[in-house]
């Protein structure tokens, strides 16, 4: 059973603050164990309460988040003194601190920017209007409720800071992630350290207003006692701060039987006075210490008395243990308050136990309670008048809408009786009568599909088969899945709903198919499910189941959003790089003919043709002065002579 935040009203423990696992803040009246306040933080869903603490009787107010506060009358200043104990701060998993008040119901104001991570514990301090806060990233923070800012920031730890306590005179501070440190308020700085714990320290508080040796001067912290508890830890240590800084151990611890959730104790005031311990453990059990701190004891001190809560058992049930969830000392110091059942709607009462007697079990019947408490809360439903034209939907048969006739006064019921001469009526004139569809009914393969699926849901859910509701619950259908839902029985709806939330527990692709079964039941069941007197506790698991898978839907949006926008300019900018170099060599190039290409060619071919011409014209030429030569010598009479004859006649 996980441990929720809560914590009881200083003076008398008037009220019961308990956060819940479905994120929402409860207050409850002790006195009548009435519900008095209900608020959900606007991000209950990301930033879940992690712890409480209620503001002592001398704190004051702080101011509202609407603004200035107008001047009290005198009649006002009277009432202000019980309007100061329900301050209450709330821890927040994203860093955050609440100031809820539960006098006007509303959130008075939030102090940001002190922490980075999960706040684990919050402390007032006595007198001045200061709160302490530890958190996972390691540092400490004091807290001004007047400004809402922050007034000191320390390094408490190399680990996570998982717990406080301020000293009674308020002057000294305790810390405790795996180790404890005493710190001096004023200067910040560790004043004693204590080793002893493996594992974070879950509680801290101070057992002794004034030293057992009051021989010595009392300097406010010398001498006192102090008490620690640890997760995963059965024993609650008991330390003493000492004036030498040799004695570092605990001086005694007490044992139970499994990890302490909630401790509360009577403030020793006197030497001979014993400290009354209530030590409520993760196993439910309550267990009742009562020891004189007079120094050093070397084995661990066992319960005087241990107490436990179950249900009476009746007829052929077995008795059930009832977790308690948190036990405080009344004012007279020997009457309790124990709070158990669910954490969702708890029940507290008062007991005056013997604890004389070792073990002590209580027999309560939450059923019963819880049945009386909402009647007297719920108004009681009448039966209305039917009339003859009005119709009724019967559960479990679809399309049954008979209209159901009073019977008139003075006359006698039918008797189901055949008369000698009349004939029976036929299957299908009694179906018409109850106004079913016939033709729906009358299917080529007997009862419909539908039919068979919600007998075979019902028979699965009784018997636990898990191969029958795997072969129902793996359906994909929408539509048979709502005819399904229609058909089956009404008594059968809250053990479906557990096999769901049981189914939901498991991969995502069977998740996935059991959200349209919860879709339909929801839907067609409604009406039924709002009936039942336990409902909160019975749908509790299955609401924490929920909020927890939707809890980081909004960041891994942010985170798939961010991440695609990588991916996008990744690839765009790769596609860049892997673009080849373009050739830009012309595989083709087409150009046209010009007029002044055309013209130098036909230069060039005239060019060619003139100078073959001209060397025909040289032979022609001289061929002609030849036969010129030749001519001219016969008409002159010249005819060709030898050599001698022409120097004979020259």
């Amino acid at each position: 059973m996980a441990a929720s935040p809560c914590a009881f009203s200083p003076r008398g423990c008037r009220l019961f603050a308990s956060a819940g696992p479905d994120g929402r803040l409860r207050v409850w009246d002790t006195a009548g164990s009435r519900l008095q306040h209900e608020y959900v933080p606007s991000a209950h869903l990301s930033a879940a309460c992690t712890c409480l603490a209620w503001a002592p009787a001398g704190a004051r107010q702080p101011p509202s988040k609407d603004g200035p506060q107008r001047k009290k009358r005198k009649s006002e200043v009277g009432g202000e003194v019980d309007t100061q104990l329900d301050i209450l701060a709330i821890g927040t998993a994203v860093g955050s601190i609440l100031l809820y008040s539960t006098v006007k119901g509303e959130l008075q104001s939030k102090l940001d920017g002190g922490h980075d991570s999960r706040v684990n514990c919050v402390r007032w301090h006595q007198e001045s209007c200061c709160l302490y806060s530890c958190s996972d990233d390691k540092h400490i923070v004091e807290w001004n409720t007047q400004t809402c800012k922050v007034k000191c920031k320390w390094k408490g730890d190399n680990s996570s800071v998982t717990c406080l306590c301020i000293s009674p005179d308020g002057k000294m501070l305790l810390s405790a992630g795996r180790t404890i440190k005493l710190w001096d308020l004023e200067t910040k700085e560790v004043y004693r350290h204590f080793t002893g714990h493996a594992t974070s320290v879950s509680s801290l508080m101070f057992t002794t207003v004034k030293p057992t040796n009051e021989s010595k001067p009392f300097d406010g912290i010398t001498g006192l006692y102090f008490l620690s508890g640890a997760i995963h830890d059965r024993l609650l240590s008991v330390w003493q701060i000492r004036s030498d800084r040799k004695e570092k151990n605990a001086v005694m611890s007490f044992t139970v039987t499994d990890e302490p959730t909630f401790v509360d104790l009577t403030v020793s005031e006197v030497k001979e006075e014993p400290v009354k311990l209530a030590v409520v453990c993760r196993d439910g059990q309550l267990h009742l210490f009562e020891h004189i701190l007079n120094g050093y004891c070397k084995k661990p001190l066992t319960s005087n008395c241990t107490v436990q809560i179950a249900t009476p058992g009746d007829g052929d049930s077995t008795p059930k243990p009832v977790p308690i969830l948190a036990a405080a000392f009344c004012t007279d110091k020997q009457s309790l308050l124990l709070v158990y059942g669910n954490s969702l709607q708890p029940i507290i009462e008062k007991v005056s136990l013997n604890t004389s007697e070792s073990h002590i079990c209580l027999v309560r019947d939450i059923q019963k309670v819880l049945s009386l408490k909402t009647d007297a809360a719920v108004t009681k439903v009448k039966t209305p008048v039917v009339n003859s034209d009005a119709k009724v939907l019967v559960p479990g048969i679809p399309g049954h809408s008979t209209a159901v006739k009073t019977p008139a006064l003075g006359k006698e019921k039918k008797k189901n009786k055949r008369k000698p001469g009349e004939t029976e009526e036929s299957i299908e004139e009694r179906l018409g009568a109850l106004d079913i569809d016939v033709s729906k009914v009358k299917t080529p393969g007997g009862l419909p599909q539908t039919d068979s699926f919600a007998v075979l849901l019902v028979q699965g859910l009784e018997s636990n088969d898990a191969e029958i509701l795997n072969k129902v619950l793996n359906t994909r259908k929408e539509n048979i899945v709502k005819n399904t839902v229609a058909r089956m029985p009404i008594h059968a709806v809250i053990p479906l709903l557990h096999e769901l939330t049981k189914r939901l527990q498991g991969n995502p692709y069977s998740a996935s198919l059991m959200v349209r079964w919860l879709k339909s039941v929801f839907t067609v069941h409604a009406s039924y499910l709002s009936t039942l007197p336990d409902l909160i506790p019975q749908l509790g698991m299955l609401y924490q189941l929920m909020e927890s898978r939707v809890k980081t839907l909004q960041k891994l949006s942010r985170l798939h959003g961010r991440l695609f926008i990588l991916v996008t300019q990744v690839a765009a900018s790769q596609t860049v790089q892997d673009v080849p170099e373009v050739n830009q060599t012309a595989k083709l190039v087409y150009e046209d003919e010009s007029s002044e290409e055309e013209g130098s060619d036909d230069e060039m071919i005239a060019d060619k043709d003139s100078d073959e011409n001209w060397d025909e014209d040289e032979e022609k030429e001289e061929q002609s002065d030849e036969q010129d030569m030749t001519v001219e010598k016969e008409i002159n009479g010249d005819s060709d002579l030898e050599p001698e004859n022409e120097s004979e006649e020259e």
